[in-house]
């Protein structure tokens, strides 16, 4: 691929600009909005349905879809789309049939809320101790993608990307919560389902030098053998390994306050339950474009690019001028995620965690922990892993010490806080074990016992199952 000369250069940076300054324009009108924490922190629960499910779509569009996943589907084929948009897709529609109804009729702020409903204050604490972390991983995701991106564009250093990235985000997320969010979501979202498909039929139609029909031939017939295969059979190991991740994908995130956020928000429980299943339908569909478009991009760009699928494919098919807009539809989709993962581990730091601790304005420290979420973040994104390692790491948190006590707070009537506690910790525990020794699957590291081959996120929310059903049982009530 060719490099952007200096005056592509020039016009996408100039429309870089334009663009942060009108999400920093609609942050400034969305902070009037916002009069206390509940305001601050889920829009004072008056989102209706057009609102709530493109901020959910907006949420999770971002760099996982969009670079991250598009760059390892150009070398690795349709199989590494397990995780996104496949499983965070399924997880979206999930969230409406099984919990999006119950969690809006519960009229709390953060998933900490529910366990310590339903649990006690101890299981909040522990609760809250799981998911802030888990945020971390994921916000360096975007900012690794998109300073990538930035990087590749502009010969910017990437520690300096990065930073520019997270400053403007933090700080229009600062002004006006998830007023700020949802509003510039809604931008978002329009400008990057409008992208797509002007790339895509960009792309088909100059493949196909004005056919349509043989530009999609071409993209489909030329790309390596197997790359179009969505399920790997290879051997049982690689199965598991790839079940894993579309279990990780699915269910990983259903505990997730970023997603339990915009349920919240919503005005009903019917808009939070319709909002899930369309932001799933429109995140599947749509999510299909840059995976399918990165499958066929392996044969047109075999060897001159290593990062930045999407960004090559605008820059050799579109105008120059559209080519600096479908940049911008990038930097919107992944400005969009960022801003919303800073908020939702940062409500839950200040409602759950300092907010019961500290005599401070529950507005004031919410934006304080804005600033912190973010700069931890930043130091996850300087950490050196690649942007796949940390979403797969963020999403695997949250399944393995999350889900199991959430789906028994919502489905059972609890009567004890040792279940939750005992299986947030084995589960947690499990997987920090295998994740500090570096073990990929379950037990790997040892010889002595062979390689199970079994995915470690698997296997520790099982084990977290088992030990809730084995503190909650009759028996041990008893003693």
């Amino acid at each position: 691929m060719e490099a952007y000369s200096p005056t592509m250069q020039f016009a996408l940076g100039a429309t870089m600009i334009g663009y942060v300054g009108l999400m920093f324009a609609i942050a400034w009108v969305a902070q009037r909005r916002v009069k206390n924490q509940t305001d601050y922190l889920v829009a004072g629960r008056r989102l209706n349905l057009s609102l709530a499910w493109m901020t959910l779509m907006a949420t999770w569009f971002g760099a996982g879809t969009m670079l991250v996943v598009a760059d390892d589907v150009r070398t690795e084929g349709l199989r590494a789309a397990a995780l996104d948009p496949l499983g965070a897709g399924f997880c979206l529609l999930l969230a409406g049939w099984l919990i999006a109804g119950k969690m809006w009729r519960a009229q709390i702020l953060t998933v900490p809320d529910l366990f310590a409903q339903r649990f006690g204050k101890r299981s909040e604490f522990v609760c809250s101790c799981i998911m802030i972390p888990s945020y971390f991983g994921w916000i360096a995701t975007q900012l690794v993608a998109l300073g990538t991106m930035l990087e590749l564009i502009f010969g910017m250093p990437l520690a300096i990307a990065i930073l520019i990235i997270a400053v403007v985000t933090t700080a229009y997320t600062l002004m006006g919560g998830m007023w700020s969010v949802t509003l510039t979501d809604a931008v978002q979202v329009i400008l990057l389902l409008a992208g797509l498909v002007i790339l895509t039929i960009s792309v088909v139609w100059q493949l196909g030098d004005g056919n349509p029909s043989i530009g999609a031939h071409r993209l489909f017939a030329d790309a390596p053998e197997g790359h179009w295969d969505l399920i790997p059979t290879e051997t049982s190991a690689v199965f598991l390994a790839w079940t894993g991740l579309l279990v990780v994908g699915a269910l990983g995130n259903l505990p997730g306050q970023d997603l339990m956020q915009r349920i919240f928000a919503a005005k009903s429980a019917k808009v939070a339950r319709n909002a899930c299943l369309i932001a799933g339908g429109v995140y599947l569909t749509f999510g299909a474009i840059p995976i399918v478009l990165a499958a066929g991009a392996g044969s047109l760009f075999p060897d001159d690019i290593e990062k930045g699928v999407l960004p090559a494919l605008a820059h050799a098919f579109l105008s120059p001028v559209m080519c600096a807009v479908f940049v911008v539809v990038l930097l919107s989709a992944v400005m969009s995620t960022i801003d919303s993962a800073i908020l939702a581990p940062a409500g839950i730091l200040s409602k759950n965690l300092l907010g019961p601790r500290l005599s401070v304005d529950p507005l004031t420290l919410n934006r304080w922990c804005v600033i912190a979420v973010a700069c931890c973040s930043l130091i996850a994104a300087y950490s050196g892993k690649t942007a796949y390692e940390l979403l797969e790491e963020a999403y695997a948190i949250t399944l393995v010490g999350l889900f199991v006590p959430m789906m028994f707070a919502l489905y059972t009537k609890p009567k004890r806080e040792l279940p939750a506690v005992a299986s947030m910790i084995v589960g947690i525990g499990i997987w920090s074990f295998h994740f500090v020794a570096g073990w990929e699957s379950f037990l790997s590291g040892i010889d002595a016992i062979g390689n199970w081959e079994l995915p470690v996120s698997l296997v520790a929310t099982f084990t977290g199952l088992i030990t809730y059903l084995f503190f909650d049982s009759n028996w041990l009530r008893r003693r």
